[in-house]
């Protein structure tokens, strides 16, 4: 009896040293980025919209003579969206990109979980991309805002989305992790709008991620996914974001105006780069120059 009794004694402790062994290694899997994954989403929303296309119809569009008789008919149709958005306010507020929603005639927000909100366009701005959503109720999990001018290349980075609407499949956004791989990127005028003091990514961003909060290593959001550089329509590791620091800076008036408005000077500035910095012995490259 002596024997057995120690023999269950060894057991009890075999079975306890296992399940201490077994939470020390759930303890070793959860780390920065669970942690910021966990926290932002419940915030991060799927968007699907109708929108409404327009395309012109000419029987005689390869015949010049016959065109200019017979001009190219303009038509319209409905087609079905999707992109990302992020709860910003816990009365609703929710940002996204402006060319996620634009021309949009329904627009559906689900969050995690699966409910579902129709959204009001509050404003948009389409020089930044930028539009404001609005869901009617209250008490609504979302994102704390971190700071875009305070990045240092080469710290993580997460991505978080609807990209090819599979949030619609376990209604839960899409993660995926890069680093910090650029800032203060200016591309200019594109399509009508101005990317400028753009966040580069390798955080993988897909069709769907448009809207997406970029997220820093404390769940905060850093940025609003935008754009990617492909040749081929997919992703190559090199995505653009906007920087939340802007945004935050237009959210105010999309909340009163429904728009930004933005005022001329009468002048041609360009940004002082480091080459104009030196050819005119400025201590930096920070500001504007008039050229004209």
């Amino acid at each position: 009896m002596m024997i057995n009794k120690y023999a269950l004694i060894f057991v009890v402790l075999l079975a306890w040293v296992g399940i201490q062994g077994q939470t020390n290694v759930d303890k070793s899997r959860k780390n920065a980025i669970t942690a910021a994954i966990e926290m932002a989403s419940p915030a991060v929303a799927s968007i699907n919209v109708t929108q409404v296309r327009r395309y012109s119809v000419n029987p005689f569009q390869r015949d010049p003579w016959f065109e200019y008789f017979f001009p190219p008919q303009i038509r319209q149709r409905e087609v079905k969206g999707s992109g990302s958005g992020v709860v910003i306010s816990p009365d609703g507020y929710v940002l996204t990109n402006n060319h996620v929603v634009e021309n949009a005639t329904t627009i559906i927000v689900k969050l995690p979980g699966g409910d579902e909100f129709s959204a009001d366009v509050v404003g948009v701005d389409m020089i930044t991309d930028l539009a404001l959503l609005k869901l009617d109720g209250y008490d609504f999990p979302f994102v704390n805002m971190g700071d875009s001018d305070d990045l240092i290349i080469g710290e993580w980075a997460i991505a978080l989305g609807n990209p090819f609407g599979l949030f619609d499949v376990n209604q839960q956004p899409t993660a995926t992790v890069g680093i910090i791989s650029g800032k203060d990127l200016d591309f200019g005028l594109q399509s009508g709008k101005v990317f400028q003091d753009m966040i580069q990514t390798d955080a993988a961003i897909n069709p769907g991620n448009s809207g997406g909060p970029l997220l820093d290593m404390e769940g905060k959001v850093i940025g609003i996914n935008t754009a990617i550089y492909s040749r081929t329509g997919g992703n190559v590791g090199i995505g653009f974001t906007i920087p939340i620091n802007m945004a935050s800076d237009i959210l105010d008036e999309l909340k009163k105006d429904g728009k930004v408005t933005r005022g001329w000077l009468g002048v041609m500035v360009q940004k002082v780069t480091t080459e104009l910095a030196e050819t005119f012995k400025l201590s930096d490259a920070h500001g504007a120059l008039v050229n004209d």
